[in-house]
């Protein structure tokens, strides 16, 4: 990478950080862009130039998710399936807010809090946050597909594509779930692990039986089904 790229990347990289702190200190719809430009020490239209919409800005973040998953995939070992390039990538990666919160540090945990409010909050940042996934798993489903020799839109590389991301979105969904809950943050970042480790599990193990055992007792003729426990009293009234 010549000087001139590397100047335009720290830039870029500049105005991503300031923005990511001012939008989790203070909330997206708090922060304008031209507060991002003036404490980045550029020209707003410059931090449009490296970001096309406000939404573009405070995800910045997805698009290096997005580079660093397809560079781990590509630089895979010979023979190594996908899934277990995924999987190391996504469990093992080191960094981030979660792996701060897990070092006990509050700051991180403040920011985690507000960053999942904001999006919580913001109808424009949860569609931003779906177009996102859905453009990585796009953009992983095409190199799977040039890999394997099948054409760009094979049915089979969207279908792997689609269920690793999936898992992505579900660690996401699940950290949003418990931060905004405040359940436990300390044990946040490895129940993460855990529960998206049990996913791809399930992925590696296959699909053909899971929800057969729980189908089968909804198909089960009512009077050989056994009868209900006794429903517990409500809170109110238990001493």
């Amino acid at each position: 990478m010549g000087l001139r790229e590397r100047k335009k990347a720290q830039t870029r990289q500049a105005i991503a950080d300031t923005a990511w702190r001012l939008f989790a200190d203070r909330g997206f719809d708090q922060v304008p862009v031209a507060e991002v430009a003036r404490e980045a020490q550029v020209a707003p239209a410059t931090v449009f130039n490296y970001f096309p919409s406000k939404e573009d800005l405070f995800f910045s973040r997805l698009d290096t998710f997005e580079e660093r998953l397809l560079e781990a995939v590509a630089a895979r070992a010979d023979g190594e399936p996908i899934l277990v390039a995924v999987r190391r990538h996504l469990l093992e990666s080191e960094g981030g807010l979660l792996a701060e919160v897990e070092a006990g540090n509050p700051a991180a945990l403040d920011r985690l809090r507000t960053v999942h409010r904001v999006i919580a909050a913001s109808p424009a940042l949860q569609a931003r946050e779906r177009q996102a996934l859905d453009r990585c798993a796009d953009a992983l489903a095409a190199q799977l597909a040039a890999e394997t020799g099948t054409r760009d839109g094979d049915p089979r590389a969207l279908t792997v594509a689609n269920a690793l991301i999936g898992v992505h979105r579900a660690m996401i969904d699940y950290s949003r779930r418990r931060v905004l809950a405040d359940e436990a943050p300390a044990r946040l970042a490895a129940d993460v692990r855990r529960l998206g480790a049990d996913a791809f599990a399930l992925l590696e193990h296959g699909l053909s039986r899971y929800g057969a055992d729980s189908a089968s007792q909804h198909d089960r003729p009512a009077e050989s089904a056994p009868p209900p426990p006794p429903r517990a009293a409500p809170p109110a009234q238990q001493a």
